[in-house]
């Protein structure tokens, strides 16, 4: 967790930015993802020289990154054969003046970085377009100086200073893009709770959010598995998934997988519902996603296989069409939808909502209060949790009505808790005032009892189950609205000739005072 100093020295960066003429939090983002990356690069060789040194006996030979000599780029400032590699080390330009600094970094690291671990790589592919967005040394400077100040020695400060950024993103993307908060990632990681053997995609990764919050999540619950060499190799090369259309968030998510962790991620440059992608049918054992649900697509662009499933141009019923291909049968899928997905009217509403609850198993639906996306969008949504079977399986659907995630629903989103009293794991359990204000561990405790005690629950209550004869007789309509009953408080009233009664009194009343005050007027 990081502290309000980090915080701070954080923010300064980003204030750096804006005086720096860079306004975009995006691209801020983007161009702190870069030294960060330059600063890793660095951390790596000098890991390895420790290691050559203390296992010098053994023979061991360290992964060289910045070979020796130069790399041919000549420049102003390095006319005689380009820049030597060792000068691009993070340790060593930190200290050169500010407009030399801008000369290594824009005209010789940025080029090498891009070039990093050869043409094929997957960070080179993801860091082919890694260039400065300004041209104010003074401006580079400050920003290196600040990230060298920012302790960053273990991968969780890393990953939690790149999180903090990211949290920062305050702009809506396109295409209906926007970030998923924190909180909501880890309330719904920890509901599927993967294991070490699972395969786990994000077909909309952006920044990666679920995936990193996944294998944190794994390494948390299962720290022995490093001991198994196998389940080891899957979790750094197989078990995460991540596509993308945006070339920054491509960036931007890899760096936040490696920044906590994983050394080679599959963040790949796809765009999930048009043509292609065959190779991933059945392949995953865990979807975690909050696709994209503005507009729709161009049917021409789009997979006929997801158009034979669910005839429709709309995103958020492609998605889903999507994830039943992409899971393994017993694979399991938690992912956000807007609230007309539960109800729409549309043959393409109905029938992926009928292939959900008939061919397959509709687990749960746990209904999001509207502010949870502010700023970036005040639209309705539900996290829908299901299993692939091909052969249904619905018994009984748990519906959840979060009313409160510990912050406020409005464009501030301020904490309503103490820091330690947030999320979905508290450090203690709250009391009935607390949460009202946070509902997330109640979900995760009662998802747990969803075959179990919940099966008891009145419709009345936050949550319930309602039996799928029930949702079939409805029309397959799964809004919480639909099956929710509300008490209305009793209200008693007095008889009508009492109340009449008293009228009469109070006209006498006022018409004694009229009398009284034209007597005193004269």
């Amino acid at each position: 967790m990081l502290t309000r100093e980090i915080r701070s020295q954080i923010d300064k960066l980003r204030d750096h930015f804006w005086s720096g003429g860079v306004s975009n939090p995006l691209t801020a983002v983007e161009q702190l993802t870069y030294l960060m990356f330059a600063k890793r690069l660095d951390d790596i060789q000098k890991l390895e020289e420790s290691k050559a040194v203390g296992l010098k006996s053994q023979g061991y030979e360290a992964r060289v990154i910045f070979p020796e000599g130069k790399d041919g780029l000549e420049t102003p400032g390095f006319p005689d054969g380009g820049c030597p590699y060792d000068l691009m080390r993070w340790s060593r330009f930190k200290n050169e003046p500010p407009a030399r600094m801008y000369e290594i970094v824009a005209d010789h690291l940025m080029p090498f970085m891009r070039t990093i671990g050869g043409q094929e790589s997957v960070m080179a592919k993801h860091m082919s377009g890694a260039r400065l967005a300004f041209t104010k040394p003074a401006l580079l400077d400050k920003l290196v100086q600040g990230l060298d100040e920012i302790p960053m020695d273990d991968r969780d400060t890393k990953g939690d200073v790149f999180e903090y950024l990211l949290a920062k993103i305050a702009t809506s993307g396109e295409n209906g893009q926007f970030r998923t908060p924190r909180h909501i990632i880890d309330l719904m990681v920890r509901l599927m709770a993967p294991k070490p053997t699972d395969t786990i995609c994000d077909p909309a990764a952006g920044t990666a959010g679920f995936l990193m919050m996944a294998s944190e999540y794994i390494r948390e619950t299962h720290p022995d598995f490093w001991k198994d060499e196998a389940l080891r190799k899957h979790f750094e090369t197989e078990a995460f998934t991540g596509y993308d259309f945006d070339e920054t968030m491509l960036r931007i998510g890899a760096m936040n997988m490696m920044l906590h962790g994983i050394e080679a991620p599959r963040i790949s440059y796809r765009d999930s519902l048009a043509e292609g992608g065959g190779e991933d049918v059945g392949h995953y054992s865990l979807i975690l996603a909050n696709p994209p649900f503005a507009g729709s697509l161009d049917n021409e662009s789009c997979s006929k296989d997801l158009l034979k499933v669910v005839k429709t141009k709309k995103t958020e019923l492609l998605f889903l069409a999507l994830f039943l291909r992409m899971l393994s049968t017993g694979g399991r899928a938690a992912v956000i939808v807007p609230d007309g997905v539960l109800f729409g009217s549309q043959k393409a509403h109905k029938e992926i909502r009928r292939l959900l609850v008939e061919d397959h198993k509709l687990d749960a639906v746990i209904s999001l209060p509207s502010g949870v996306f502010r700023p970036y969008a005040g639209v309705s949504t539900a996290i829908l949790i299901f299993t692939k079977t091909g052969r249904g399986g619905t018994d009984h659907v748990w519906y959840y009505d979060m009313q409160a995630d510990g912050i406020s629903l409005d464009d501030k989103r301020n904490p309503l808790l103490d820091e330690a009293l947030l999320g979905p794991v508290p450090e203690r359990a709250l009391s009935e005032e607390e949460h009202a204000k946070n509902n997330l561990p109640d979900i995760l405790a009662r998802f747990a009892e969803r075959d179990g005690s919940e099966r008891g629950r009145e419709r009345t209550e936050q949550s319930f189950c309602v039996p799928k004869a029930d949702i079939v007789e409805a029309g397959y309509d799964l809004s919480l609205n639909r099956y929710k009953e509300v008490v209305h408080a009793e209200v008693k009233y007095d008889p009508p000739k009492e109340i009449i009664r008293e009228l009469r009194e109070m006209e006498g009343e006022i018409a004694k005072g009229l009398t009284a005050l034209e007597e005193m007027l004269g």
